[in-house]
């Protein structure tokens, strides 16, 4: 049933720079809108290039004071432990903004995104006064440290589909090891951050520390990636924007740049699998989370022949219980696309996969128009080939293409046969054959009978076009905004 909830009659849209809320430069605005309903949200702040300087300016400050970056590494955890405290206490609020701006089932939100973001702010706090810095061998009339440092000033450019939980796989690890942070949202889901930032700010992160501009690529996130005092981008996105980030690191101060740019992350099925009740529930749930608007979505079913068909069959029974719907419904579990255009090009892919010659097996269509929203069912295409678009390109819809294979080394060579790398899955019952065939594949996260991209502890980052320059999550996320610096002392 749907949930009883008071809408929110007003919501921040101003940048927060310097500790606090203010206008833009030029006073402009841009409209943030429910996916589910078609309806407008708020007029956000278009911040554009000197909103940016000015976020900038505070972060420097901040960093150059030492307020947050030479605070002791205790202390930093006890202030991220606070935040994430305080971000548990308005958990209720924050998942219904993230629903609100994104069109994610509520439940999501509040029991997956929200939850996670929690747990990775709170796990990166701990690590704060954990992580040593090193002695190398040395003469015994030398002392030779390898320390760490923070990079300086972090500029991070957020999805639209995770907009608090990939956000907190930056600002945590960026934090923590001492580093101030400038926050350019996605343009359609800007809402929870600019409310993020209160809390932040209630936590007793110093003023300058976090700064979030919200606007349009083209402006704020151009001017973040060119700023000359901005010493790292981390950027999570596509990979035509994520090219657009290296060329601004070339031709301003060659800033450190780290991306995540998506997926077509194939799951293998292999002959032995006998029990296909748990399988497709993990294949259901790796290309229909989040409407299938994510980038380590399982959209690729590899399948040997031999069960392709017995398969499929549990598999539909499954995502026919997945209901789209109001994303306030407690019983929704595909909620809407994030804008129209989205949704056409969504709906565009399907097109191209039938004139390709796939066959459409089960969806397909625009569903609940008279919401006034943007939703679409899940969809199968089986006789897929790995040369057709819908097998390549990474839809971000609910679309599963499946891909029949005789053995296990034409499993590996289709799943290998893309542009990313970023995510697989893999399903067998032979303990063998998921160590030889998991190292074969290219990606950065292999999950054995599951769907999973790990936890906060788990390095998250690909292969090939699916990333560059590091690693979210784990101790891994730590080196990219830290330096490594070595201290060689002669001693007298």
């Amino acid at each position: 049933m749907t949930v009883e909830i008071t809408i929110p009659a007003t919501f921040e849209t101003r940048p927060f720079i310097n500790g606090d809320y203010r206008g833009t430069e030029r006073g402009e605005t841009f409209a943030t809108f429910n996916p589910a309903t078609g309806e407008e949200l708020a007029q956000v702040s278009s911040g554009d290039a000197a909103d940016i300087d000015r976020a900038v300016a505070a972060a420097r400050a901040a960093f150059e004071s030492g307020s947050w970056s030479r605070q002791t590494p205790r202390d930093r955890k006890k202030t991220l432990l606070r935040f994430a405290d305080l971000i548990e206490k308005n958990i209720e609020e924050l998942a219904l903004i993230e629903t609100l701006d994104c069109g994610k089932p509520l439940n999501d939100s509040r029991n997956v995104d929200l939850p996670d973001s929690i747990e990775t702010l709170r796990w990166h706090a701990e690590a704060t006064d954990k992580l040593y810095d090193q002695m190398s061998p040395a003469p015994v009339d030398v002392v030779s440290m390898i320390v760490r440092e923070p990079v300086g000033v972090v500029g991070a450019v957020l999805p639209w589909n995770f907009p608090l939980f990939v956000a907190m796989w930056k600002i945590a690890p960026a934090l923590a090891t001492g580093n101030s942070i400038v926050i350019k949202p996605a343009e359609l889901t800007s809402l929870s951050m600019l409310r993020l930032a209160a809390i932040a700010a209630e936590a007793g992160l110093p003023d300058g520390v976090l700064n979030i501009v919200p606007g349009m690529g083209p402006t704020a996130g151009r001017a973040l990636g060119l700023h000359m005092d901005v010493d790292c981008i981390s950027f999570t996105g596509s990979g035509e924007v994520g090219r657009y980030f290296l060329k601004y690191a070339a031709e301003s101060n060659m800033k450190r740049i780290v991306l995540e740019c998506g997926g077509k992350s194939p799951a293998i099925v292999l002959d032995d699998v006998t029990d296909f009740t748990p399988v497709v529930e993990q294949i259901a749930a790796g290309f229909l989370f989040c409407q299938g608007e994510n980038c380590s979505a399982g959209t690729r079913l590899i399948v040997a022949e031999e069960i392709r068909e017995p398969l499929l069959a549990k598999l539909k029974e499954t995502v026919n219980t997945w209901k789209v719907g109001d994303p306030l419904d407690s019983a929704t579990k595909i909620g809407a696309m994030i804008e129209e255009p989205h949704m056409q090009k969504v709906l565009s892919y399907i097109e191209k996969g039938q004139s390709e010659g796939a066959k459409l097996t089960l969806g397909g269509n625009q569903v609940l128009k008279g919401t006034g929203g943007y939703f679409i069912e899940p969809t199968i295409f089986e006789g897929v080939t790995n040369d057709m678009v819908i097998a390549r390109e990474e839809i971000f819809g609910p679309v599963l293409s499946v891909i029949s294979v005789r053995d296990d080394a034409e499993a590996v060579r289709i799943a290998n046969d893309t542009n990313y790398g970023l995510a697989a899955s893999l399903y067998t019952n032979d303990l063998n054959r998921a160590h030889l065939i998991a190292r074969s594949i290219r990606a950065g996260t292999v999950s054995v009978n599951c769907y999973s991209e790990g936890d906060f502890a788990v390095p998250f980052g690909g292969y090939k076009e699916s990333g560059f320059g590091g690693k979210d999550k784990g101790f891994a996320a730590h080196d990219q905004y830290t330096e490594t610096k070595a201290i060689w002392i002669q001693l007298r």
